[in-house]
């Protein structure tokens, strides 16, 4: 089992195995060589790709991230531990991001003449469809089979909603977002 937490501020940081002192290692590396960029390939197999963007976001903020692996320890009790020390879970600092970024996604939004609160949901789904590390800098079209089947499925999860147009604005918006961290790396 994996575990991930992100920890506020500096402070002490100890990781177990070798997997947790490579992570840290690489973690530290990242973010003085180029904040924000994106984890290297090696380094993040065995991570969730729809999260990655979250590590990479607190790395680009100066924050750390813990990844420990539970073998023969109760995951429950690791977060336990962390949580205690401080650490915030991998789904509320997926959940800060969007709150940082959620006012200027709905004013861009709100040019289209549609209604952000309604179709946030769905827009946000494709905002992160596009971060997820099998779609980075690809165009929506570039991946239309996989990105038509997960429409398919949200779409069945929501019968008798519209949701195509608004997760297609957000994969676009998505792709613009993390392309301008490529731009950012790139000129560091």
């Amino acid at each position: 089992m994996l575990i991930a937490a992100m920890l506020p501020g500096i402070g002490m940081v100890t990781a177990a195995g070798l997997l947790g002192a490579a992570v840290l290692s690489a973690a530290g590396a990242a973010i003085g060589a180029a904040a924000g960029s994106s984890l290297d390939n090696s380094l993040s197999q065995g991570l969730p790709e729809d999260e990655i963007f979250v590590y990479e976001d607190a790395l680009r903020k100066g924050r750390s991230v813990v990844i420990a692996m539970a073998n023969g320890v109760s995951a429950e009790s690791i977060r336990k531990t962390l949580t205690a020390q401080g650490a915030e879970s991998v789904d509320a600092a997926r959940h800060q991001w969007w709150i940082g970024l959620r006012s200027a996604e709905r004013e861009h939004y709100s040019t289209t003449g549609r209604n952000f609160e309604e179709d946030e949901k769905f827009y946000r789904l494709g905002f992160e469809d596009a971060l997820h590390a099998r779609s980075r800098c690809k165009e929506f079209d570039q991946i239309s089979a996989e990105m038509e089947s997960r429409l398919e499925d949200i779409q069945k999860q929501n019968p008798g909603t519209d949701v195509s147009e608004a997760y297609a604005r957000g994969y676009q918006r998505g792709r613009d977002y993390y392309q301008r961290f490529c731009e950012q790396s790139k000129a560091a």
